[in-house]
């Protein structure tokens, strides 16, 4: 998954609401990172506009932000469905993980139109 992914995903998982901010902690002890490295993250994708970050307060998604991440939780969820029910792949939640970055939403939007069309909601 590409790193920015990994990030406005954990962002969006952890969040109790929209307005509170995520602590950079929080975002490292979920993605096994160093707490400086989840600092530095939150400060590249705040100069990207994705997120704002305060200083020991964390980070809250953006407009932007929070769209990017609705889509890729949209993507991440469509490839946990794909490498689940038709790969069969055991592991499939780490395979969704490291291809969701990589995977438009029109391409995990038309692999759900073609090969989950039997089921109406691609969530795991």
């Amino acid at each position: 998954m590409v790193p920015d992914a990994r990030y406005l995903l954990a962002i969006r998982t952890l969040r109790p609401n929209e307005t509170t901010p995520v602590s950079t902690g929080s975002i490292a002890d979920e993605l096994g990172r160093s707490p400086a490295a989840a600092t530095e993250m939150a400060e590249r994708l705040n100069e990207r506009g994705l997120v704002e970050h305060e200083p020991y307060e964390g980070v809250v998604l953006t407009e932007e932000g929070e769209s990017r991440a609705d889509r890729l939780a949209r993507t991440y969820e469509i490839l946990c469905r794909f490498c689940r029910d038709v790969l069969r792949i055991d592991e499939y939640e780490a395979e969704a993980s490291a291809l969701v970055g990589t995977v438009s939403p029109d391409v995990a939007e038309r692999l759900a139109e073609v090969l989950l069309s039997d089921e109406a909601d691609p969530s795991p």
